[in-house]
Formats: C-alpha cells, structure tokens, sequence
C-alpha cells in the first residue's frame, strides 16, 4: 500500500478566479478523481464555496490568500464577478493574480504534485511548474563523447554496446522496479526493450562474512571496523568513498579533510590505496588524524562497503553516484551527498536528488573521466551538514528508509524482483527447449 500511494497520480488543478472557469475547472477534477487519480483544487479562501458541492467524490481544497489590499483592491474582493467595471479595477486585479506566483510555489513545493493543471490566465505558472518537473544536464556535465561530434575511440565502442544491447533477446537490470517504475516502463513500452529487474543484486549476501568478502581483500578487519561502529549512537557516522577508479590530487583530499573536520561529524573516509601511510601525509592537514582520533577513521584501500553501510550508526553517504554505490545507499536507507565524476554518475546523481529526493548535491558541475573536480571545503561541510543533522535531515532520511525497506521487500519471495528473476528464469527454459 505504501508503494501505491507513494506512485499514485496526484494533480493539482488550479482556476481563474471567474466561476466561467472555477465551474468546469471543478468538472474536470471530478472526472479526474472517479478515475482513481488524486485531485486537489487550489484557490482563494472566498471562492471556496464554489467547490464545497461536491458529492461522492473526494477532492481536496487548498488555499492560498488573495493579495487584494496589496493590489489596490477592497478587502475580500477575490473573484472577477466582484469588482466594479472599470480597466483600472480590472488591471489591479490581473496585478493581484500575479502576486500569488510564490504562494502557489511553495504549495507545490509542500505537496510535490505529478501535474500541475493551470489556467491559460496564469501564463507564469508554467514557468513554476517547470522549476519542480524539468530535470536538466549542464552541457559541462556531459561525457565528452556525447558533447563533441567528433569520434573517438570510447565513442566508438559505446555506440558499439548500444548495439549490442537493441540485438540481445533482452536486458537484466541490478535495479528494482518501485525505484524507478516511470523508467522501467519506458524501457518496456517505448523503447520496447524485455527487461527483468531483480535486484538490488547485493541483498543476496545475508551475513556479515559475505557482506565483508565482497570484492577485493578489505584493508582492514572488518571485525575492527564493526566495533569502531558499535562505540557511536544510530545515524551519528558519514562514510565517504568515491569507488575503486577516481583519483583526487592532493589539493582536493586536502579540502575533503578540512570539510570533514568544519561539520563537526564522525566519519568513515575510504582514501585510494596509493596515497601510503606516513607519519603525516602532504594531503592532510597537519595533526588531522591525532584531532580525529576517536572520531573519524581513514581507510587506506579496499573497505568492505555494504557491511559499513548498513550498520546503524552509518547514517549518510557521500558518493561519486556510480551505479552499485547509489544502489547500495539506498538499499541501506541513507541520505546521500552527490559528488558525480564521469561515466553516467551525473544522471544517477538526478535519480538521487531530484526525483527520489533522499541526497543533496555537493555542487560538481564539470563531467571529467580522470580526477575530480575542485570542490571547496566550505561546499564539503555544507552538504555533510544537509544530509547529517540540517533542517531537510529527518525528511531525506525517512524517505530513504522507506526505499531501503522496498528494497528488501523486492528481493523477498513474492517481491517484484524475486518475480522478475522467476520469470527471466522460466522464459530462458521454454527459450531453451
């Protein structure tokens, strides 16, 4: 049920202060919501009565307050059939209807609708709505071989993998479908591809040794990891790992560092294996592991990430946003700090911010495929903040539990994925036979 209502078809309708278009306005969130979809009007306190007839069919009502006075218009005049005929009483009241632009904004930023239905008289709304439905790549975020026309070698072999995938009999996807249903249904219906989602893939390791054994040899025992966890209250710790394959130059870990110290969190901060242990490393600030000492760990090499993520005094993550990590944080439940490199990083990064809205972006707008860009210390602390003890914190956070339990559920028998898998399975039998 939860799934359900989290996907259900939500429309805000929002009328022309005229009962010429209040009437069928109302009309038409009628039909919508005998079809299943959530309808909410929205309009001014004294043109309520226009809608309060409704029978059989729930339709919310919200209102946002008409600017009369501040227009030049006598209190409590909110519908056009009111004022006196005259242009200048007329301009004023075009002028009041404009000023509603951020109250309409900030319902729409409370309630998150899939649509906002407005009148042609609002030409501004559209521009409104699109600040809370567009989501847009920069041209700097985009992979070079998307961005020039000029064919290189990895363009040539991404177009080849394309390809190969339109030729394949159909595509398994580490991902599951009440992640993303709009995506998985656009894959099936429109670009017409067979697909089965039966992940995430990870949740098939159920003990701490197989979480732990996953990948490389982990650079430090997990057991010391665990009770290094274990001495921290719930959602207190940030992991911070960036994959296998960016590279950061001293400057820029130098930055992460000091961004680490000024949030005042405890943390978890996997480094590449190729910055060694010295007494005092060139790319920490000078006593940085003594003034963290009890407070935060650095992992030189190899950490054994799904073990530390779901431990619960993990409680967020800063990510380079690949594929298997992104899934990670959010089989986990953590809100995530967005810190995208190359590969289709920034798009996961979208998934994360804009649409699941369980992460803040740490502000990276260059897509480079070898070293990170530069982000400052201060842009650091900022979004560590967000994600760990900020105002949107218990939001992000109860919503990337929900998504972490969905998780699970998917994977259990009788969950999506668990079907899908069945399903890919029985289809390669009669495939085969």
């Amino acid at each position: 049920m939860a799934s359900e209502s989290r996907h259900q078809l939500h429309v805000f309708f929002f009328p022309f202060m005229a009962h010429g278009h209040l009437i069928p306005t109302m009309d038409m969130a009628k039909l919508f919501a005998a079809r299943g979809v959530k309808a909410t009007l929205v309009t001014t306190p004294r043109n309520v009565p226009s809608f309060s007839k409704t029978r059989g069919i729930n339709i919310d009502i919200q209102t946002i307050k008409f600017p009369a006075v501040e227009a030049g218009l006598p209190e409590g005049c909110e519908n056009i059939d009111s004022i006196e005929n005259s242009i200048e009483m007329f301009d004023n009241f075009l002028k009041a209807t404009k000023m509603l632009q951020q109250p309409l904004e900030q319902l729409l930023q409370d309630f998150q609708p899939s649509c906002l239905v407005a009148d042609v008289f609002f030409p501004w709304a559209t521009d409104i709505a699109a600040k809370f439905g567009e989501i847009k790549l920069t041209r700097m975020q985009l992979p070079n071989f998307i961005k020039h026309e000029v064919e290189t070698d990895l363009s040539k072999f991404l177009k080849e993998a394309v390809e190969s995938v339109l030729k394949s009999y159909g595509v398994v996807v580490n991902s599951f479908y009440e992640l993303e249903p709009a995506y998985a249904e656009h894959y099936k219906k429109v670009i017409g591809r067979k697909t089965w989602h039966i992940g995430p893939v990870s949740l098939c390791n159920k003990n701490d040794e197989d979480r732990a054994r996953r990948g490389k040899e982990p650079s430090i025992d997990e057991h010391e990891c665990l009770r290094w966890l274990g001495t921290k209250k719930p959602n207190s710790v940030v992991y911070i790992c960036f994959g296998s394959i960016a590279n950061f130059s001293d400057s820029q870990l130098m930055e992460i560092a000091m961004g680490l110290e000024a949030s005042e969190q405890q943390f978890i901060w996997v480094v590449k294996k190729g910055k060694n242990e010295k007494e005092e490393e060139d790319w920490l600030p000078k006593g940085f592991e003594k003034r963290m000492e009890g407070k935060g760990l650095i992992l030189r090499g190899w950490a054994p990430q799904v073990l530390l993520l779901d431990h619960e005094a993990v409680g967020g993550f800063v990510t380079h946003c690949g594929w298997n990590s992104t899934l990670e944080g959010v089989t986990a439940g953590v809100p995530m700090v967005t810190w995208p490199l190359s590969a289709e990083q920034f798009y996961n990064e979208k998934l994360v911010t804009q649409v699941l809205k369980v992460g803040v972006d740490v502000g990276v707008r260059r897509w480079i495929r070898v070293k990170g860009d530069s982000i400052k210390r201060d842009a650091i602390e900022k979004a560590v903040k967000r994600i760990m003890v900020g105002e949107e914190t218990d939001g992000m956070r109860s919503r990337a539990k929900v998504l972490g339990e969905m998780a699970k559920r998917a994977v259990e028998e009788g969950g999506s994925s668990y079907s899908d898998l069945n399903a890919l399975i029985e289809e390669l039998k009669l495939h085969c036979l």
